[in-house]
């Protein structure tokens, strides 16, 4: 017999299985899926078994393959047949798809690392009558007869509550056995009586559309205000599909969200939960993916990599905050995890739930013209009311001095925190300072290697490159003139909380940012901890404007609302409403009243108010109209290509190639724009040049493209990147 491997290199010139025999003593062993190790060259390394055959198509003698990795672990039939759709839609080599679709225990380039956890037991070796003829006749043995009785009636004992000589003696009479038994590392216990809240009339409704399209291949987009109780409506679609003996997956975008509706999940369902995401230890995914491929669990609950795993008998995927961003992976293969679960939807003929109380412009346009079911919430659960949305001119609080907070905003959290209730303050920048310029010279500190300013962190005292890393201690003095004129402009949430201290001396702040989130579990615990009333103001970025619930939360603070309106790219004012919208979601989730400040400079922006008038349909159909103007998603769809070298005259030269090629092989209904330099033009000694082509329809557009891809896959002066539907161009 004879297996085709597909080897861990990742270059795509070996984009290609090799042919391997199979030895006598594996011949029973080995399944399509398996991880195993294989001579390649002069080394042993890792791959996959991607066919099992009976007969070989060469004249000459083949290699044997060496082992097995993991005997349990392998890939199904479905993630087999879903990472070739993955190689396809993205143009990356299969091995790539298949890397990503694993977690850290089964990366092909991953050594055999043992990542199970056991408890170690004693369990009786003998029948009861040769035990308690044993005690009759070792009277005297005290601690060995405890041990004994207790293994009688209990059966085990864990081995390292009873260590010690008593039990050496009895292991070596062969009395007793040790037992290792494997065990899970998450475990939140079972839930006896569930809270299940009633549902409204629009809850209802929702549901039984839903559920009526168990059996079939259809996509809902639920568009419901904050705090309409979408999550509520996930649950019990999760209920009724567990009902009928299958599984559900929810996706959040980040580990922020999963932190709150994982809890309530728990609450409901109990162990019949596993979670995947990033923030998980190697050892706590191996156990989840564990659980989830033995079909020990209904629910799977993650961030987008949660789309690939192996759930058995899926019943419906539900993609919560749909909108975001997170869904897409930036880096090789960029796929969208909404793309990946339409696949599965296909493969089981189950229904996917799009949710989300600012739907992408491309979701609400298929919502409208029908090819999603649109299904609309307007009103809040219970008694609670949108929060009244204020816009500040700061161009007039700026005359009065106030940098950075207006008067009406240090008045509203003033009132928040004498009346004890909480406060929610964004700033979507984080660092203490932003830009560093001398205002003798006009320097401006940017990073060696990439084409952007350096950002100050106050609490190492240096200046940080957020691209690639980089970082130097604080200087005092301007490097090319010497003077001792340094600037440091800009607001970042580090000096934000430094500022919010000296305004509130009394206030509990806590800040939740990537810089403070570093360390394990540290989302799950600034949310505990501001939940339970321990903080007054919760400072962050985008990270704290979604999913979050706190019925204390009254007031939520925009501290630079045009931030992301400047942004030069065709989604800005798009990303802008989300977020916006979103925060303002936060205030007044229970019966007291909620009010968000928004400070800007722009208050005539229509964005800013849509918002304000809480109007997501008049900002849909203004946005509507600049797209199909200028001919953007979702009138046209986008790729971005770009063209990457060390060396500056190579990438321009190519990347004009580049553009001769496309304009020479692609038919009509074809746009291309560039090229021109990337938005960051160098990342770490990395120069990047850009093209984008809006194309309608497809038609031989994929084969032009991996045309393109194989012309560079020798080139190692520079490559190419691929990004089909890019977020940012």
């Amino acid at each position: 017999m004879y297996a085709e491997v597909l080897v861990e290199y990742g270059v795509k010139s070996l984009d290609k299985t090799f042919t391997y025999k199979i030895p006598d003593i594996l011949k029973d062993k080995i399944k399509i899926g398996m991880k195993v190790i294989v001579p390649f060259g002069t080394k042993k390394i890792n791959g996959f078994v991607i066919n099992v055959k009976e007969e070989k198509k060469c004249d000459y003698e083949l290699k044997e393959i060496d082992s097995i990795t993991h005997e349990y672990l392998i890939l199904n039939e479905e993630l087999l047949s879903m990472g070739k759709y993955l190689k396809e839609k993205t143009l990356c080599s299969l091995i790539t798809a298949y890397q990503t679709m694993l977690p850290g225990s089964l990366k092909i380039k991953d050594k055999k690392r043992e990542f199970q956890k056991y408890e170690v037991y004693i369990t009786l070796n003998k029948s009861e009558e040769e035990i308690i003829s044993y005690i009759e006749s070792n009277k005297r043995s005290i601690r060995q007869i405890e041990i004994l009785e207790t293994l009688l009636i209990d059966n085990s004992i864990l081995k390292k509550e009873i260590a010690g000589s008593s039990l050496n003696t009895l292991l070596k009479l062969n009395l007793v056995s040790v037992e290792k038994k494997e065990i899970y590392r998450l475990n939140y216990g079972i839930v006896e009586e569930p809270i299940r809240p009633s549902l409204t009339d629009d809850q209802k409704n929702a549901i039984q559309k839903i559920k009526s399209s168990f059996n079939e291949e259809k996509t809902f987009l639920i568009h419901g205000v904050t705090g309409s109780g979408k999550t509520e409506i996930y649950m019990k679609l999760v209920e009724e599909v567990i009902n009928i003996g299958k599984a559900a997956l929810l996706l959040v975008p980040e580990i922020t969200l999963t932190t709150q509706i994982v809890k309530k999940f728990y609450e409901r369902f109990g162990n019949n939960v596993a979670i995947f995401h990033s923030a998980l230890s190697d050892g706590e995914r191996y156990d989840e993916y564990l659980k989830i491929m033995r079909g020990e669990v209904n629910i799977i609950i993650g961030t987008r990599s949660a789309v690939f795993t192996p759930i058995k008998n899926l019943g419906i995927i539900i993609i919560d905050e749909e909108h975001s961003e997170n869904y897409k992976q930036e880096s090789n293969p960029r796929y969208h995890a909404l793309d990946m679960a339409i696949w599965r939807s296909k493969w089981h003929k189950i229904p996917i739930v799009l949710g989300s109380a600012t739907p992408s412009l491309e979701s609400m346009a298929r919502g409208k013209k029908g090819i999603y079911e649109l299904i609309e919430i307007k009103k809040r659960i219970g008694n609670s009311l949108l929060p009244e949305v204020i816009l500040v001119n700061m161009e007039e609080e700026m005359k009065k001095r106030n940098m950075i907070f207006s008067d009406i905003l240090q008045t509203k959290i003033k009132d928040r925190l004498n009346k004890k209730e909480q406060i929610i303050l964004l700033l979507n920048r984080r660092g203490f300072s932003t830009t560093i310029t001398c205002q003798s010279c006009g320097y401006t500190h940017k990073c060696p290697h990439c084409d952007i300013t350096l950002t100050y962190h106050k609490t190492s005292n240096n200046l940080r490159c957020h691209y690639c890393g980089y970082n130097v201690k604080k200087m005092e003095v301007c490097p090319d003139c010497n003077q001792n004129a340094l600037n440091y402009f800009g607001l970042g949430t580090e000096k934000l909380e430094n500022e919010i201290t000296n305004f509130f001396p009394n206030a509990k702040i806590i800040r939740m940012d990537t810089d403070t989130t570093g360390k394990k579990g540290s989302h799950a615990r600034i949310l505990e901890d501001f939940g339970q009333g321990k903080y007054d103001i919760l400072l962050g970025t985008q990270m704290i404007s979604k999913g979050l619930d706190f019925p204390k939360v009254t007031l939520v603070g925009v501290v630079s609302g045009d931030a992301s309106l400047n942004i030069p790219d065709f989604r800005s004012s798009e990303r802008t409403f989300q977020l916006l919208n979103q925060v303002s979601g936060r205030a007044g989730r229970s019966d007291l009243k909620g009010e968000v400040i928004i400070q800007t400079f722009n208050p005539d922006n229509y964005t800013l108010n849509n918002i304000k008038d809480n109007d997501y349909e008049t900002f849909y159909n203004h946005e509507m109209d600049i797209r199909r103007k200028l001919g953007y998603p979702p009138y046209y769809y986008l790729i971005g290509i770009k063209v990457i070298s060390k060396d500056y005259s190579e990438a321009s030269k190519e990347a004009t190639k580049v553009g001769e090629f496309l304009r020479r092989n692609l038919i009509s209904d074809f746009i291309v724009l560039g090229p021109t330099t990337a938005n960051i033009f160098k990342i770490n000694e990395i120069y990047r040049f850009q093209l984008i082509i809006k194309y309608k329809y497809e038609k031989n557009l994929l084969k032009v493209l991996a045309e393109l891809d194989k012309i560079y896959v020798g080139n190692k002066l520079l490559h190419i990147e691929i990004d089909i539907s890019p977020l940012r161009v």
